[in-house]
This record gives C-alpha cells, sequence and structure tokens, in this order.
C-alpha cells in the first residue's frame, strides 16, 4: 500500500449482509486499523435487505434466534459501515469493478442451496429440498409464492435444526404460526395443510442426533402436536455413551427422547414420529409421484457409527423433504471446490495457486469467511470466530495492497448510478422495517414480512443522496 494510503480509511467491500458478514464489519471496526487510520466498509447483498440468514432461513417462530439481528443492527448503524442492497454481485458489479474501488474484499455470501442425496426416486414430483421450503415459508422474493401441501403423510429425512424447523412448521396449523410475520400468502399455504402425519428420520442414533437442545423440546410445546419417539429407537453403543459423557448438550438431548419414548401418547391431532436407526435407501414412486419411502434398518456398529442390517422398511408418505445439508454457490470469478461447497482458502485467504509458494499462492486482497469458507456446519455463533480469524489475515497483509483506482466513498454511488442499480441502503432498511410493522399493526403483530422485491425496493424508497 502506499504512503498516500495513510491519509484515508481502509477502504473495504463485504460481499453479503447476513451474520458472516456483519461480523466480519464487526471485527474490522474493534480492530487497531480503525483508530490507525480509520476503517471504511461497504456492504453489498443481494436482497432489497439485510441479514440474511436469520431473516431468511430461520423458522418464523423462532424469534428467540431473530433477536440476534438487535446485535447486528448495532453494528449496521455504526458511521463506518454502510449498506448497499438490491445489487446482484456478478452482474451489477464484478470482482474487477470492486477492487477498482476497494483496498480489500470479502464474500460472506453463506450456503442457500440443498445437498444433493443421491438415492432412488429423489427426483420424484413430491420430493423437497429443505432449503426451497425455508425460502417459501420465509417469504423469499425470488421463490414461487405458493408451495404444495396436499400429502396427509409427510416424510422429513435428516436429525438437524433444519429439519426440526421443516417437520415443525408442517405439523402446525396455519393458526398457529398466524401470530409471527409470515406473509399473507405463507399464511394461506399453510392453512390449508393436509399433513396429519410428520415422520423424521435418522439413520444414526439418538445420541448423534445433531438437534440443540432447545429447539428439540421446543417441538413438544404445541398444543396440535403429539411427538412420538419408539422406545426400540433408544439404543446406545461405547461410542454413544463417550459422546454423552463429553457433551452435556448430546446428553441432553438424550434424555429427552428417553423421555418421550416412555411416556403414553396422547390425543394432540398432529402426529410427529422421530425415527432412528432407519436410512433412506429410495423414495417411492408411482405415475411419477411420491407414494412412499423404503428405509434400511440399522445398527450401532460400537464406535457410534452404524450399519446395515439388510431389514428394509417401507413407509407410507406421500411427500418427501430432504434436509441433509445446505451447500454453497459458485461465485463468479472466484475459485470452488464442488465437493465440500466451500471456495478454497487458508484462514480465509482465497488460494488462487495452491502449486505456489508463499504470498503467490492466493488471490490479492480477496478473502472469505463464514460459510462459504468453511462449510455450513455450526450455529451462527461460530461465525465470529471465522470472521476474526479473516480479518486479522487481511489486517496482516495490508501493507501489500494494491492502490485502488477509485478509493473514494463517492466512487462506488457514481458507478451504480451510472448503471441505474436500484440499490437500497441501510436508512431504507429503516423506512421498510417500519413499512413492515405497521402493515402487522392492525392484527396485532410484530410485523408482517413483504414477499415482493419491486415491493420491498418501493418501501426502501433508496435515497441517491450519498447518504447510508
Amino acid at each position: 500500500m502506499s504512503d498516500s494510503v495513510q491519509t484515508r480509511p481502509l477502504r473495504v467491500a463485504i460481499v453479503g449482509a447476513g451474520p458472516a458478514g456483519i461480523y466480519a464489519a464487526d471485527a474490522l471496526m474493534k480492530s487497531d486499523a480503525a483508530s490507525d487510520g480509520g476503517i471504511s466498509i461497504d456492504l453489498f447483498e443481494r436482497m432489497p435487505a439485510p441479514f440474511g440468514l436469520i431473516r431468511y432461513g430461520v423458522a418464523p417462530d423462532h424469534p428467540r434466534i431473530k433477536g440476534i439481528i438487535t446485535a447486528l443492527h448495532k453494528v449496521l448503524d455504526k458511521p463506518s459501515v454502510r449498506l448497499l442492497g438490491n445489487i446482484d454481485y456478478g452482474s451489477d458489479i464484478t470482482l474487477e469493478d470492486l477492487h477498482n474501488f476497494y483496498d480489500a474484499v470479502i464474500f460472506s455470501t453463506g450456503a442457500n442451496a440443498d445437498r444433493a442425496l443421491n438415492i432412488p426416486g429423489i427426483e420424484l414430483d413430491g420430493s423437497y429440498g429443505a432449503a426451497d421450503f425455508v425460502s417459501w415459508y420465509d417469504g423469499h422474493p425470488d421463490v414461487p409464492r405458493t408451495w404444495p401441501l396436499e400429502a396427509e403423510k409427510v416424510a422429513v429425512l435428516g436429525v438437524g435444526n433444519v429439519a426440526l424447523d421443516i417437520a415443525r412448521v408442517l405439523a402446525k396449523t396455519g393458526d398457529e404460526l398466524l401470530p409471527t410475520e409470515i406473509p399473507a400468502n405463507v399464511y394461506e399455504g399453510l392453512k390449508a395443510n393436509k399433513a396429519v402425519e410428520v415422520h423424521v428420520f435418522g439413520r444414526r442414533g439418538p445420541a448423534q442426533a445433531k438437534f440443540t437442545p432447545l429447539e428439540l423440546r421446543e417441538l413438544d410445546h404445541s398444543p396440535t402436536i403429539e411427538v412420538i419417539v419408539d422406545p426400540e429407537d433408544i439404543d446406545y453403543d461405547e461410542g454413544s455413551e463417550q459422546a454423552r459423557r463429553n457433551s452435556k448438550q448430546v446428553d441432553m438431548v438424550a434424555n429427552t427422547l428417553q423421555d418421550w419414548a416412555i411416556r403414553d401418547v396422547g390425543n394432540r391431532p398432529h402426529k410427529l414420529f422421530l425415527h432412528f436407526f432407519e436410512s433412506p435407501t429410495e423414495v417411492l414412486g408411482e405415475d411419477g409421484k411420491v407414494v412412499g419411502l423404503r428405509t434400511e434398518r440399522t445398527q450401532l456398529d460400537g464406535t457410534g457409527n452404524v450399519k446395515g442390517t439388510g431389514k428394509f422398511n417401507d413407509w407410507d408418505v406421500q411427500a418427501v423433504y430432504r434436509a441433509v445439508g445446505y451447500l454453497s454457490q459458485n461465485i463468479a470469478k472466484l475459485p470452488f471446490d464442488e465437493q465440500a461447497g466451500t471456495v478454497p482458502n487458508e484462514a480465509g485467504r482465497v488460494i488462487a495457486d495452491d502449486t505456489a509458494e508463499g504470498n503467490d499462492r492466493f488471490m490479492p486482497a480477496t478473502y472469505v469467511t463464514g460459510w462459504i469458507k468453511r462449510g455450513p456446519v455450526g450455529l451462527i455463533g461460530h461465525t465470529k470466530g471465522d470472521a476474526n480469524e479473516t480479518v486479522a489475515n487481511l489486517l496482516e497483509d495490508r501493507s501489500g495492497f494494491a492502490e485502488p483506482a477509485n478509493p473514494s466513498e463517492d466512487a462506488i454511488i457514481d458507478f451504480l448510478e451510472g448503471k441505474q442499480v436500484p440499490y437500497t441502503t441501510w436508512q431504507g432498511w429503516y423506512r421498510l422495517d417500519a413499512h413492515e410493522r405497521s402493515l402487522g399493526e392492525p392484527e396485532g403483530r410484530e410485523r408482517i414480512k413483504v414477499v415482493e422485491r419491486h415491493e420491498m425496493v418501493a418501501a426502501s424508497e433508496p435515497d441517491k443522496a450519498r447518504n447510508r
């Protein structure tokens, strides 16, 4: 970095304004560099609104998790951070453009696609990915406004929190979810939902489930959902017992499942079954539609892993939702590991040439953080550690950054306005937020989420006067 750079703030672009991107902005602002010469950060977001996964990936009946927005809000309120929303990286702005305006670029684009499950029949009508369904009930502007909810019996494949969210939303009534922020189209869809049985399948045992204890217990809070666990599915080997001893959370989950397995089944109208030791092997079809699920019974092998028994079970279901993990999508002009679903990196530095040595291995001034860096694992809070590591390396590298051609804060605004990109701003989010709250107020609801992109942009009334 030339001496002239010392007289201006370090300019950093962050692509993706979800938790990972906002945590990276926070880490930058708390660094020594912020006091040395100042930091100037622009967060680019594809949606007209910020918060990423919190807004479009968390079930609407989880206000506790959505409370994380309060902390993220404080970061975006800082004067050295600017939000530029409704901007599509790759078309509205390119990597070359970003390096033209900024000293460094951090990608925090997350993971919003479904990981594949390669079993026969997975492509049948009535077989769905978790990410698509979550996007629908969370009012994502880029997905269809309707969802087919004709199945009376539904299978959910996976034993993580996303699987629990899907099972719970499918098993609840539309009226139970009406007090949340769901838009009218989602309420109408859920109100017409015909599901009365939801079956959740895991190929391993209770000690290997990836639920968090609180999320699991919340299943039992609904007055309409009877949670059922088969006593035969409560089994532990030495590896499982070790997992329980090593983790309080694993032990809490196992204890909750045990308690449910020994209680009498009640009479709540919707049944939600949690099945363990059932490995999905085929989605059964007829005339191109789902008519069942075939699983192989498994058993523990002593280490906490399982092996097949050769015994198969057929389940009468008319829809299958796979919740077997999210997958990040390729980012234009960046290398991508299709298998891992991540951008190859070393502690956040993007690797351009793995055969080179030293700094020649890395793309200049280009970094990743969050799920695009390490894959879609861990809770939202884990992204803080990712951000701290990436930012530390960015700041370590800054003396070698090339001087951008147009580093002034106005230059990027001139560029976007020159291309007539209808960008939104942080002040625009305040207006959209107030609008959504005003929609909910007559019904006694905190907010009603706006779905249509053009309506979000209109409600944001993006100001083009070089302000935030």
